[in-house]
């Protein structure tokens, strides 16, 4: 089992990383997972980064259990430092989706949550993390994905085509995912899309349950 962050005296020569993205949609992403999970639930974070996610969504709902993870390793000791206060959040973890299968010191969870993730890494790394997530979901439990995608018979924002070739002009692999294509993938491992929520900045909330 994971135990409680390691006390500050051990991180303070770590600089705090900091995201304006995640700043600004920390608030509507909790209130969305406010609708989806439970009052008390064991969330595991893929990509966590700035661990600014982990520790505004553990603060405001001590019930929830968190366990944030990244595959950057300079991330870890930012992410723990921002949220060594909060007992409820885990030590942060190195996961990289596409070693599978994924750390043994993980074990089942409520939910797991991957924010802004998949249109910055290559299109494989969708399967692995469908494959990772339902190795590791409890009976009931979520997979619950944010940001933007490309929607058949949805217009595309502006905004989200500039911010689309953008991305493809940086790494080629990158890009926006069409929300068909990741749906494909979450039913290929028995995941079924039963929850899209309309976020700001034409962002989505995905969540996928096991079944059906």
């Amino acid at each position: 089992m994971n135990t409680p962050l390691a006390g500050p005296q051990i991180l303070a020569e770590h600089p705090l990383a900091f995201s304006p993205a995640a700043d600004r949609n920390k608030e509507p992403i909790l209130a969305a997972l406010r609708r989806v999970l439970q009052r008390e639930a064991n969330v595991l974070e893929i990509a966590s980064g700035t661990g600014q996610h982990a520790a505004h969504m553990a603060s405001a709902c001590p019930h929830w259990r968190w366990q944030p993870t990244d595959i950057d390793a300079q991330c870890l000791p930012s992410i723990a430092l921002r949220c060594v206060e909060l007992p409820n959040v885990q030590t942060p973890l190195l996961l990289d989706v596409m070693v599978q299968p994924w750390p043994v010191a993980l074990a089942r969870f409520d939910a797991v949550l991957c924010a802004n993730m998949l249109h910055i890494s290559p299109w494989e790394t969708c399967a692995a993390l469908m494959q990772g997530a339902v190795r590791h979901l409890a009976a009931g439990g979520a997979l619950v994905l944010y940001g933007p995608y490309l929607i058949d018979d949805e217009p595309t924002s502006p905004g989200n085509l500039a911010f689309d070739a953008d991305l493809r002009a940086r790494d080629p692999r990158w890009g926006l995912r069409r929300l068909a294509d990741v749906v494909h993938e979450a039913r290929a491992v028995g995941l079924r899309l039963t929850r899209r929520i309309n976020m700001p900045a034409n962002n989505r909330l995905l969540v996928f349950r096991l079944g059906g």
